[in-house]
């Protein structure tokens, strides 16, 4: 297979690079890229089912949504951890002693640059794995999908160098197979910053495919053997450059012609004009081309990518959530509720005049269900602690309302979430607030796009002095409101 080069000022067949910022910005050293997680764990169908409020449709964050064979929710553990938590077919993985050795190995992985594998499930025929959640969306979105403005220059070489030190550090800890590398399996964390996901380093099943993308896209090895190896995902890192450079998904062979053909203004995307020089464009597409050699041994390995994408990074001094145009920190609650601004200012008073106001119309399909159930004795008993417990909430006998609520709670043949709700906010004012955390969570278990629990859960947060997570809960308030008052 010929060069195809000679437009460009190195040939893509040339010697590997090397540069002497490598030895700070590849991998860095092994403490400061250590990460406050906790160590891998196993949980229950039970904790993880909670977690995601019964894997709730509302919940699922994966591509092409229920109908994928192995879906992801996003969810959240009783410590307030977000995670996403992907679900396998119920065929894949029949062996269950071989799913938990790949989980425990892939969980030893802890890396800025990864989504860490937290824990995994294997309980009867189910199969899951549990990861850091990561709130702003795939590479794919953000290139080929994007809404409000397109992903500058420097973040797009900022995606290549993190996601080869991603690679170059997995290869580190010998695991340098990633199956199925594609714009999908990087995604943006609370900072804007891209990281590769720990999905990606398990096969879907154990005897499943590597490769679920169009054949066009697959290392041309792979189709003659069906093995994947560290020069295959080498092969997908050059497509991921093609997609950086173009803003669409092409072809890796149609991208070849183009570069022998030198037409690179046909290969860039229009929406970068003006952004980077021709040098920068011809070092890129010099890259992608080396990693899509037909022949793997012929294609750079992580290392080597390090070092040719470190020179070439600009605004490095820029936040990537800046260059991304994600809101963040207080700017990422532009347009606070009353009920939003009661929770940061902890108002309570506010809360509970606002709770009061809306009393049950939230509660789905609750009206009708208590009505005819009325003609029941233990029935009426129920509803009359409900009664109760309204009128202390109402008259602000708090401790008076937990009892009355937890009697109706702990009879159990209705659900309510605007009873945890309001026994929820009597526990903050009996200075409970954990026990109102619980109740809040428990609320948004029940009714997963129900705004008004994760403000209560922001409420009870900032009166333990968990700050940060609190800010989580309002973010997720604000966005669920949002979305509700879009629908309205």
């Amino acid at each position: 297979m010929g060069c195809g080069c000679s437009k460009f000022s190195v040939c893509c067949w040339g010697s590997e690079i090397t540069d002497p910022v490598l030895e700070t910005h590849s991998v860095e050293n092994e403490e400061k890229n250590e990460l406050d997680l906790p160590a891998f764990h196993e949980y229950t169908v039970e904790q993880l089912r909670t977690a995601t409020s019964g894997f709730a449709l509302e919940n699922i964050v994966s591509e092409h949504g229920e109908k994928a064979p192995n879906v992801v929710y996003k969810g959240k553990l009783e410590n307030q951890r977000r995670i996403a938590v992907k679900r396998f077919n119920r065929s894949a993985w029949p062996d269950a002693r071989q799913f938990l050795e790949e989980a425990r190995a892939v969980g030893q992985l802890r890396n800025i640059r990864l989504t860490n594998l937290l824990g995994c499930c294997c309980e009867g025929d189910e199969r899951l794995l549990v990861a850091e959640y990561m709130p702003n969306d795939t590479l794919a979105k953000h290139l080929f999908h994007w809404e409000t403005q397109p992903m500058k220059w420097a973040m797009r070489l900022r995606v290549a160098l993190y996601l080869a030190q991603a690679l170059e550090y997995c290869t580190s800890k010998g695991r340098a197979l990633y199956h199925d590398l594609n714009a999908y399996r990087i995604v943006f964390d609370d900072d804007g910053n891209p990281r590769l996901s720990c999905f990606g380093m398990m096969k879907n099943s154990r005897d499943g495919k590597s490769y679920s993308t169009n054949l066009a896209f697959t290392p041309p090895e792979y189709l003659r053997t069906g093995r994947v190896t560290a020069e295959s995902v080498m092969y997908s890192f050059g497509t991921l450059l093609l997609d950086l450079l173009s803003g669409k998904h092409i072809p890796p062979s149609h991208a070849l012609d183009l570069i022998r053909d030198r037409n690179l203004q046909m290969l860039t995307d229009s929406c970068l004009e003006g952004q980077f020089s021709n040098d920068e464009g011809t070092e890129l597409v010099r890259l992608a081309s080396r990693c899509l050699q037909y022949e793997p041994r012929e294609r750079p390995n992580p290392k080597s990518l390090v070092a040719a994408l470190v020179p070439l990074q600009k605004d490095t001094e820029v936040a990537s959530h800046v260059l991304m145009g994600i809101p963040h920190g207080a700017a990422a609650l532009p347009n606070l509720s009353p009920l939003g601004e009661a929770c940061v200012r902890k108002d309570l008073t506010a809360i509970h005049e606002i709770l009061e106001s809306i009393g049950y119309k939230d509660d789905e399909g609750a009206a009708t269900e208590l009505s005819f159930q009325m003609w029941t004795n233990q029935m009426q008993e129920t509803l009359n602690s409900k009664k109760k417990g309204d009128v202390a909430f109402c008259h602000k006998d708090f401790r008076a309302a937990i009892e009355c609520y937890t009697q109706f709670i702990d009879v159990g043949t209705m659900v309510s979430p605007t009873v945890f709700a309001r026994r929820s906010l009597s526990y903050v004012m009996s200075d409970m607030p954990q026990e109102a955390l619980n109740d809040a969570s428990q609320a948004q278990v029940i009714s997963p796009v129900w705004h008004i629990a994760s403000y209560l859960q922001a409420a009870a947060l900032f009166v333990l002095g968990r700050d940060d997570e609190a800010q989580v809960a309002l973010k997720e308030g604000c966005v669920l409101e949002s979305k509700k008052n879009a629908t309205a």
